[in-house]
């Protein structure tokens, strides 16, 4: 289940790899440059309800769309002007953004809110196997909660509040590939072999004027 790769030089085979299983509707974990991800094709609605279940999450707001280009966000979100700057400016980096969708993009991602979060990492994995998979990928972080978890297991309910979006601790989280092997419903784990900081990204919150910090991560904010 370990695949390592040098991420300033990934071999293509594991690429070209990893992306046939996702295509599969695998999940795979992978390092970003805050805390690692489990990631699925958002092409994929049997991969989806798979890392649904693994995380153990209903609520959108624990999910972001990966990409690996601000015109993929145009595809699924609504990207003014205003909004382009700002994101140009912070991306790729340590934020999420939550948009408003576009019509469909609720049906498509079998969601039940009118918002999304998206991102662009900084950091060579999973820009990397975006572009070869050619579409962006759908994540949620990682955490040591998830270990020894039934695949099987029904998400928890929808009650979950902006708050408790920064409210996991960072000893939550994982620093090493291997650790996350305990994770039963992995099909690949890219391991770049290092040890990753635990830390967050932070979370903006655009869809109205203001904008609103739902979690202060990595990320600086105000800038």
């Amino acid at each position: 289940m370990l695949e390592y790769i040098v991420p300033s030089n990934i071999d293509d085979r594991i690429l070209r790899r990893a992306v046939r299983m996702l295509e599969d509707g695998a999940l795979l974990a992978l390092p970003t440059d805050t805390s690692w991800s489990i990631v699925c094709s958002i092409k994929s609605p049997v991969a989806i309800k798979k890392l649904r279940k693994i995380s153990g999450e209903r609520d959108e707001r624990h999910f972001t769309l990966l990409c690996s280009s601000i015109s993929q966000f145009g595809e699924v979100c609504s990207v003014d002007n205003t909004r382009f700057r700002l994101i140009n400016r912070l991306s790729p980096g340590p934020y999420v953004f939550i948009l408003k969708t576009l019509s469909g993009t609720e049906k498509f991602l079998d969601i039940r809110r009118k918002e999304l979060g998206v991102r662009i990492p900084d950091y060579s994995v999973p820009i990397r196997l975006i572009e070869t998979l050619n579409h962006p990928l759908y994540s949620i972080t990682a955490k040591k909660s998830m270990a020894g978890k039934d695949e099987d297991i029904e998400p928890q309910g929808d009650d979950s509040s902006d708050m408790e979006l920064g409210g996991i601790p960072e000893d939550e989280l994982f620093e090493s590939g291997w650790e996350l092997e305990d994770i039963n419903g992995l099909d690949m784990i890219l391991d770049s072999g290092e040890e990753r900081e635990r830390i967050f990204s932070t979370i903006l919150d655009m869809c109205s004027d203001e904008i609103k910090v739902l979690r202060q991560g990595a990320g600086a904010w105000p800038i």
